[in-house]
């Protein structure tokens, strides 16, 4: 294209981690490896809640849709650069950067959004446990699951629309691994104050209003505890709440340290978006299941009748496997 004002580029260039084909390969090994246990992890977890008639409550119900968000959250970014790494590529498309600058945005905002419930059904259950069922009833469940889903995508599509309207010049080179939002704001030579404006208005409400709910979910939840005579007690109600805050130190931690960040371009900005975008969906799944007993039973149950699956149909076929056992 010739220089100059395009209101339309062709394509972006994403650099992503290395130049080098060597570390490319071992970086396709290791993404392609974190992206298979992110997807199969969650969804097992949504498996195994959904079969499982005993975890249809309001802690299972946001974690099924936390995990869903997770695996949607990690596939907006991952397969694309595997692809490129593969194919020796570094270009995007001009569609393909906004929409996945859209959908990037829906499910980080969806991720916010459900921790902050997360965190509110975990106040209810043990500061208010007489009348949980009452204040979390299926109404409620739904009606904050939705408006989260809706929030998201007016953002997402604000945003975007927003991104539309800019004109972007001679440089389209993206010093990331995928269309991070505010690194293309810079590529652009047309006006982009609105959008930075919209940016920072967003990332203070995602930083500030969320994160002070869960502050002050975890301080009431804390007092309780603390009140509690056993320390058997308080251990069991602590347990309840040590997956969900494990996971909220993750993708905080590491998701404003991106956006805080003097350079999210630099090798520890990039590093920080890898923890908060691939490593936290992935871990969520062993956090949510290693201590839990409801999640570890269902799981098993899930594995159970696959296993006896498999022995069927290799039965069927004329194979009778010497031993067959089944981890129940």
């Amino acid at each position: 294209m010739e220089p100059g004002n395009q209101t339309h580029v062709l394509e972006f260039l994403l650099l992503g981690f290395s130049q080098d084909s060597e570390e490319q390969h071992i970086l396709f090994e290791l993404f392609l490896s974190m992206f298979v246990v992110t997807v199969l992890g969650n969804l097992l977890i949504i498996l195994a809640i959904s079969s499982d008639s005993q975890l249809h409550t309001p802690m299972y119900f946001f974690l099924c849709n936390l995990s869903f968000a997770d695996v949607c959250f990690t596939s907006t970014t991952v397969p694309k650069m595997l692809v490129n790494i593969q194919t020796q590529s570094k270009s995007i498309s001009y569609a393909g950067c906004i929409t996945q600058m859209y959908f990037f945005m829906v499910f980080g905002v969806m991720d916010t959004f459900l921790l902050t419930v997360m965190a509110y059904d975990r106040f209810v259950a043990i500061c208010h446990p007489l009348h949980y069922t009452v204040i979390m009833n299926p109404c409620l469940c739904g009606l904050l699951v939705l408006v989260s889903w809706f929030t998201s995508l007016s953002y997402s599509l604000i945003q975007s629309l927003l991104m539309l309207r800019l004109s972007f010049c001679t440089n389209w080179v993206i010093p990331h691994f995928y269309c991070e939002l505010a690194q293309v704001l810079t590529l652009a030579c047309s006006d982009t104050l609105i959008n930075y404006i919209l940016l920072y208005m967003v990332i203070g409400f995602l930083g500030f209003v969320p994160f002070s709910g869960i502050l002050f979910s975890y301080t009431r939840i804390v007092s309780s505890i603390l009140r509690i005579p056993s320390a058997h007690g308080k251990y069991k109600a602590f347990s309840t709440c040590a997956s969900h805050l494990s996971v909220v130190s993750l993708f905080y931690g590491t998701g404003l340290g991106v956006y805080l960040s003097s350079d999210s371009s630099s090798w520890r900005g990039m590093i920080a978006s890898v923890m908060y975008t691939v490593v936290t969906p992935m871990l969520n799944p062993f956090i949510y299941s290693l201590r839990n007993r409801d999640i570890k039973r269902a799981l098993q149950k899930v594995l159970g009748r696959t296993l006896c699956v498999q022995w069927w149909e290799h039965r069927s076929k004329g194979f009778e496997p010497t031993v067959i056992a089944v981890v129940g």
